[in-house]
């Protein structure tokens, strides 16, 4: 396992293109693009302000660069350097912006969600989506990029409308069950639309594609309800994590549930592996070495080393106790993500942040338990095999996969806490992130 020099970023804008050639990243108002191998740059465009967010098109061939303090979105083409483009929101202003599934148009949405403004690049048309919803996640696309949902709030109700990606013209309108609809999620396969409701009501809406109600769930009443959804990636299960601490899987042919997923403090099954990971000594001796040392064997020095053992079941988790009377509970499953063979399931639970549960999908068990030593900020799978990475916002990297799990300290200078990581499309390396800088951690052939 290999590692890059760290450079400097701004707001965790780092991301990879979906060719997987590039790797744009953000300082402030200048946007630097890279070979992702080399790390050569490749171009450095400079916009108006402060960017606050970015996006690669589908086709990778244009970047999107969102101010939404000045309400306008830069587009900038890798091909022709010279050629840029601007959209200007005026005194509307901007919170969100994103592409259509074409790289082609671009969907604004405007402040106090007024509106959606859908500016197409090639014709220079302009489109508009009255009263979208400010809600988590209120546009969808479906992953063939024919189609998008956008959630809707009219006369104090809620509607889901359906378009068609190629000439934004509306398909099909209806209104959801929902009390105050939270975010909508299309399947894998682009068949079935997920709609759930606020946390304050338990329910989860399936509609077909021309707007047929399939299926409601609702788990329970009269206390929060759910937290994230997500769709496995063969679309036949969708897993529900909710504030009881618990993750219900949905089937895709009676959209019943098959089973429920409890996260409970205390691991007691003893068919369960359970990795802890435990401080060890620096693999230095400090009486042999001349002081002062040199930076970068300081730093690695002095900062703490970590391994993984194997802990005897039961296994009494760290958690917390949330405080009740706050908004936003620690409580509950806030993360889930399915590994990309549709053979596991990953979750935490947020009132025990330091691990991370691994479900056997195709056994509908518990697999593997990760503690860490601090909180769980980010995990991702490879897109390519059962291999899950993690950050707890120190200077380590963590995988596991089947075969087993490891920690990996990176040597840099100073302080690099990474609190975000996301995977080149190839699964032979991945972009680590702290608050002000960006390493590239390149695995070996052997590894992968």
């Amino acid at each position: 396992m290999d590692f890059s020099e760290p450079f400097r970023l701004s707001a965790l804008l780092g991301k990879f293109s979906p060719d997987g050639r590039c790797l744009a990243s953000c300082m402030q108002y200048r946007l630097v693009v890279r070979d992702a191998s080399t790390l050569q740059i490749l171009q450095m465009y400079t916009c108006l302000d402060q960017i606050q967010y970015i996006e690669w098109s589908s086709d990778s061939l244009f970047i999107l660069c969102a101010m939404y303090k000045r309400g306008i979105v830069q587009v900038w083409s890798l091909e022709q350097p010279d050629w840029h483009c601007k959209i200007d929101e005026g005194s509307v202003g901007l919170v969100a912006s994103c592409w259509s599934p074409d790289g082609r148009h671009i969907l604004n949405t405007t402040e106090f969600h007024l509106r959606i403004t859908v500016w197409s690049l090639c014709t220079k048309s302009v489109s508009y989506i009255k009263y979208p919803k400010a809600c988590q996640q209120g546009i969808a696309f479906t992953k063939d990029g024919r189609y998008m949902a956008v959630a809707e709030r009219r006369d104090c109700k809620d509607f889901v409308s359906i378009f068609v990606c190629s000439d934004w013209q509306l398909l099909r309108h209806f209104d959801t069950e929902t009390q105050d609809l939270f975010g909508i999620e299309w399947a894998p396969n682009g068949c079935v639309l997920a709609v759930w409701d606020t946390c304050l009501e338990y329910k989860i809406l399936l509609y077909s594609l021309d707007g047929r109600l399939l299926s409601s769930y609702r788990a329970y009443e009269w206390s929060l309800g759910i937290k994230s959804v997500a769709w496995s990636p063969s679309s036949q299960f969708l897993a529900i994590g909710s504030y009881d601490e618990k993750v219900r899987i949905l089937n895709h042919v009676t959209w019943k549930k098959i089973t429920e997923f409890e996260h409970p403090a205390t691991v007691v099954n003893s068919k369960t592996v359970v990795y802890k990971e435990v401080e060890k000594s620096s693999p230095f001796e400090t009486e042999r070495l001349s002081f002062p040392p040199a930076r970068a064997l300081a730093s690695s020095l002095f900062s703490t080393q970590s391994k993984y053992d194997i802990a005897q079941v039961p296994v009494s988790l760290h958690h917390i106790k949330p405080v009740a009377d706050r908004a936003n509970p620690k409580l509950g499953i806030g993360m889930m993500a399915f590994s990309s063979d549709n053979c596991f399931l990953a979750t935490r639970n947020d009132n025990i942040p330091n691990a991370v549960w691994i479900w056997d999908v195709q056994k509908l068990k518990l697999f593997v338990v990760l503690e860490q030593l601090s909180a769980i900020q980010c995990f991702q799978w490879d897109p390519r095999q059962p291999r899950l990475a993690l950050c707890t916002g120190n200077s380590k990297v963590y995988l596991w996969s089947p075969a087993g799990c490891v920690s990996v300290q990176i040597p840099v200078e100073g302080d690099f806490h990474i609190v975000s990581l996301s995977w080149h499309s190839s699964g032979d390396s991945m972009a680590l992130l702290s608050k002000d800088n960006c390493c590239v951690c390149y695995l070996d052939r052997e590894e992968v």
